[in-house]
């Protein structure tokens, strides 16, 4: 793991110019950046940085290809920005010692954000405004990564929704009667006139990773509805890793879909469900959403979750959604759903475990999406999967891979003596979930 230190910060400015500071986060790019269009319109000159935060770093392998697709992200903003004559300034630390050093080195009237809805990024923002204020330096924090916020879509009694149809349902009216669909576009005029050196992967500690994050091709979604539930035909959008990072922005998005993409809005909105969730109730980090689940007796047995990981259950579809994660980076959603109800239903191991492996390897890893979903698949979440639908994973491959065409991509042994034979029968498996489930309701 990498060890990121503060030696990476650039030597104090000598320049006293006022200025204004944008700090991009999960908003890399230029076009349609809200926060980066306010800070443009103040009335300073806008340095943009970027901060490689060692808190989260360094828990990461040193070929994790998110870091690397974040890098290569903010090399392509480094490439626009000087065509503007100016730059991004790249720090690698702990966010509130790099803020302390920034305010040492520049004269700042005002620093300029995206919010971050996750609990880690609430508590940092928090820190680093109370000091910037007894510096008299203003924070300004803009909504940019979704349509509506935690507070936004609300029950009649103000109280968050913990059901996602009469989310979404309120969530449409609102977006029908609103047309939020308003796009910010920086002018660039105002850049703070600089030239920084790039900061390469070896600098913060990490290298190239081998997996790539595919582009993405909006004309996928035409497919969307009709075939997204069979793996093979790959009819996803993969744009989850850039709605993650902000490489494309919500707004963008949206306003070039249309009524026959209803499916995937559905999808969307889920996203949006998952972050409010997230944000009013953060014991669901380390918790059960319902404590009526809090009895449950898992097995958590350490081989058959190394064989789960490693995608040799002797369960098709599980295991070649274990295999594609492990090698790409990615799994169909589909078969995400069947790999999570194997391992908390089939195997009796705790949702957690799972989460956290697919937190290690997921490009689109996203706190409040993952921990909902798996969830949704232990039965333990808000609006979840009865705890006694269990998916028969041979039943899930006759109905979308029924000519083992996603099955054979990622397992080349299936047709050999070499593939195994299944770790757990699944009748016996449905039996002892239900039954591990009820005595665990019932304590």
């Amino acid at each position: 793991m990498p060890n990121i230190s503060k030696e990476h910060i650039p030597p104090p400015s000598n320049d006293q110019t006022k200025i204004s500071i944008f700090w991009f986060r999960h908003d890399l790019r230029i076009e349609d950046n809200t926060a980066l269009a306010e800070a443009l319109d103040s009335d300073f000159p806008v340095l943009p940085i970027f901060i490689f935060d060692s808190l989260i770093l360094n828990e990461l392998p040193e070929d994790d290809a998110r870091v690397s697709f974040i890098h290569q992200s903010i090399l392509l903003i480094k490439e626009s920005l000087k065509d503007h004559g100016s730059d991004i300034l790249c720090l690698a630390g702990e966010p509130v010692t790099i803020w302390r050093e920034l305010i040492s080195k520049f004269n700042i009237a005002a620093v300029y954000t995206n919010k971050d809805y996750e609990p880690y990024a609430i508590g940092r923002d928090k820190k680093i405004a109370e000091m910037l204020a007894k510096k008299d330096i203003l924070f300004f924090s803009f909504k940019d990564q979704v349509i509506y916020e935690e507070n936004e879509i609300v029950k009649a009694d103000k109280e968050p929704y913990t059901v996602f149809t009469p989310y979404k349902n309120k969530w449409l009216a609102k977006f029908k009667e609103e047309n939020p669909i308003q796009l910010k576009t920086p002018k660039l005029n105002k850049l703070y006139k600089v030239n920084y050196p790039a900061m390469t992967l070896e600098d913060i500690g990490f290298k190239k990773s081998d997996i790539v994050v595919q582009d993405f091709d909006l004309t996928r979604l035409d497919l969307y509805g009709d075939h997204r539930d069979f793996p093979y035909e790959d009819a996803t959008s993969h744009l989850s890793p850039h709605l993650r990072f902000g490489t494309i922005g919500i707004r963008q998005l949206i306003g070039q879909i249309d009524k026959k993409h209803a499916i995937f809005l559905s999808e969307l909105i889920w996203r949006e469900f998952f972050m409010q969730i997230l944000f009013h109730f953060p014991h669901v980090i380390t918790q059960n959403f319902r404590s009526k689940y809090d009895g449950i007796k898992w097995r958590n047995n350490r081989e058959e979750f190394r064989l789960w990981c490693e995608g040799k259950t002797g369960y098709p579809m599980v295991d070649a959604g274990m295999r594609q994660l492990n090698k790409t980076g990615f799994m169909h959603n589909r078969v995400r759903m069947i790999t999570a109800g194997f391992l908390c239903k089939h195997l009796l191991i705790d949702w957690r475990w799972g989460e956290s492996y697919f937190a290690e390897k997921l490009l689109d890893y996203e706190l409040s999406s993952n921990n909902g979903n798996w969830q949704w698949a232990a039965g333990t979440g808000c609006d979840a999967a009865p705890y006694f639908r269990i998916f028969n994973p041979l039943s899930q491959q006759k109905k979308f891979d029924k000519d083992f065409r996603y099955i054979r991509k990622w397992i080349p042994e299936f047709d050999s003596f070499e593939y195994p034979d299944p770790i757990v029968e699944h009748k016996f498996a449905r039996e002892r979930a239900l039954e591990a489930y009820k005595i665990g309701i019932e304590s």
